[in-house]
């Protein structure tokens, strides 16, 4: 690799199933990084708005093409493989790339065979695993020494966990392995559960949120776990639930004719998965960090948006601090990589904001004044409900104020209106908040909020004196999933809060992101405002400026 190149890394492994929705391969990204700083990055689903397209194979060449990147290739190619396969076919035709098969995994770029505009070109691989911790770089710089580096996810290269250690500023695998397959399939391939929450398979990347969501109504129970353990968790109900139904009665004197996120034996029986999942990885993480005395955990893959059992790391003080990137999941993929490479080109990597998300979208900025500010305050007080669609938009699957819906949070009803009636969702997923740092510390009555609060990837207890002020947001179970907001993070986000706190004392705003159920998040301000209507929402701010609907 060439340190004074760009990097453009690439996640567009093609899908062995050819169906309507993702199966095995999803979230396809391109990134492009220069001298350790992100230029453009691309979430595929975002212009496309297919959710969790697919389909990069078909689209790489229109879309280089449109940003400029075909007239010179003057930069080293990075691509990121899958469990299905390690090479990259453009349906175009014009671009291959075949990654070597290896036993193990890589702390290091692989290099492998490629044909660019059809011609050799020299081209890499970043297998799975390491790409999603790569993605923490961009948001915490460079790794500290004695670091555990963790990847847990659906199923990656040759994993679906693996762990790496950074000591003495080496990089270094310790184990990668299906073992707790089991665990993330709880989430993403259990039929039981998909019954219960009433998802198609093809619905496979929503459940782990709507799972997580309903735990909450739930409580562990030991002798529950021995039972689910005994009758392998029913993983394999998909076509007849009698099995179920018989074991239910037979042990619990439980009548059931049939499954649904309203019946408390149910919702028992995914409270006591999510407190396996817990407990199972905390007591991993126990281990490596015994085994190797690491001061820092780097953590990625799609299970690290489980955030309770995020908090719970965190909580625990088993290490000093915990970095996960706000594109935990596989749109960060292609981030990671180019992250990994711009690394090992440089030895440092710049800060980033998590709002990456540019492609096609270099001429917006968002410019507000007080007049401004105001305005968006007073529709939000009148009870409205206002879309934000500024800048950039956030890469990862959670909007952090510039992609977002914001209302009220005092009010349940209001809540239930954005989440259920706007946004299509379920009745038992609850809505977060956005609010300046000082007041998390007013709610959760703590005297410092942990930075992952910044991504909204933890949650919080709410004081039980407070949580009316908020009750919109305050989950069944008195949490709240608190995003924080600094100047630095977003001025105008910032500035809103600011004036609400200041002139109303309004301390916090439900903030869900802009997309109704089974679209992808919002992109451009034209799709905004399509949005918007077709939500029917009360009003939009498109860069600062906010327009009446």
């Amino acid at each position: 690799m060439n340190a004074s190149k760009p990097t453009l890394a690439i996640y567009g492994i093609q899908d062995r199933i050819n169906s309507d929705t993702p199966f095995y391969v999803h979230d396809h990204a391109v990134t492009l990084m220069s001298e350790g700083r992100v230029l453009k990055h691309l979430t595929l689903e975002r212009l496309t708005r297919r959710k969790h397209d697919n389909r990069l194979h078909e689209q790489l060449y229109q879309l280089l093409k449109e940003a400029g990147l075909l007239k010179s290739t003057d930069y080293d190619l990075v691509f990121v493989d899958n469990v299905v396969g390690r090479s990259f076919i453009s349906s175009c035709g014009r671009f291959r790339f075949e990654a070597p098969l290896n036993e193990g995994l890589a702390v290091h770029p692989e290099k492998g065979r490629c044909w660019w505009l059809d011609k050799e070109k020299e081209a890499y691989a970043i297998n799975h695993e390491l790409a999603h911790v790569g993605a923490c770089l961009p948001f915490y710089g460079a790794y500290k020494n004695d670091s555990l580096l963790v990847h847990f996810d659906g199923g990656g290269s040759l994993s679906n966990f693996s762990a790496f250690s950074y000591h003495n500023h080496q990089l270094q695998p310790i184990e990668h392995h299906w073992n707790f397959r089991y665990l993330s399939g709880l989430f993403n391939a259990n039929a039981l559960v998909f019954g219960i929450i009433g998802a198609k398979f093809k619905e496979q990347n929503s459940v782990p949120g709507k799972m997580m969501g309903l735990a909450a109504f739930g409580t562990y129970q030991k002798d529950l776990e021995s039972w689910l353990v005994t009758n392998d968790y029913f993983a394999d109900i998909w076509h007849s639930k009698k099995r179920f139904f018989e074991a239910a009665k037979a042990d619990f004197n439980i009548s059931l004719q049939h499954l649904s996120e309203h019946n408390s034996f149910l919702q028992d029986i995914v409270a006591t998965m999510q407190g396996i999942f817990q407990r199972e990885l905390f007591t991993k993480l126990q281990q490596l960090q015994q085994q190797g005395a690491y001061k820092h955990l780097y953590y990625s893959g799609g299970s690290a948006l489980n955030i309770v059992a995020n908090t719970q790391i965190v909580d625990s003080g088993l290490f000093e601090d915990v970095f996960i990137p706000p594109c935990t999941e596989d749109s960060g993929l292609a981030l990671g990589a180019a992250a990994l490479c711009e690394w090992n080109k440089h030895k440092q990597i710049n800060f980033h904001s998590p709002y990456l998300n540019n492609w096609q979208l270099e001429s917006n900025a968002c410019n507000f004044n007080r007049a401004d500010i105001e305005a968006c305050a007073q529709a939000l007080v009148q009870n409205k409900v206002v879309a934000v669609c500024n800048n950039a938009a956030e890469i990862g699957p959670r909007a952090l104020g510039n992609r977002s819906i914001l209302a009220l949070a005092n009010s349940k009803k209001l809540a239930d209106k954005v989440s259920i009636t706007h946004k299509k969702r379920e009745w038992y997923r609850p809505v977060a908040p956005v609010m300046l740092e000082k007041n998390a510390s007013y709610f959760t009555e703590r005297s410092s909020v942990h930075h992952l609060a910044k991504y909204m990837l933890l949650d919080f207890k709410i004081a039980p004196d407070k949580q009316k002020e908020i009750e919109g947001v305050v989950h069944v179970d008195g949490t709240s999933r608190i995003q924080t907001i600094s100047e630095k993070d977003n001025a105008y986000m910032h500035a809103l809060l600011s004036h609400l706190d200041d002139k109303y004392g309004i301390k916090a705003l439900i903030n869900t992101s802009f997309n109704v159920r089974g679209e992808p998040i919002v992109h451009t301000t034209k799709g905004a405002m399509r949005s918007a209507k077709n939500m029917h929402l009360d009003a939009v701010v498109l860069n600062g400026k906010l327009v009446e609907l």
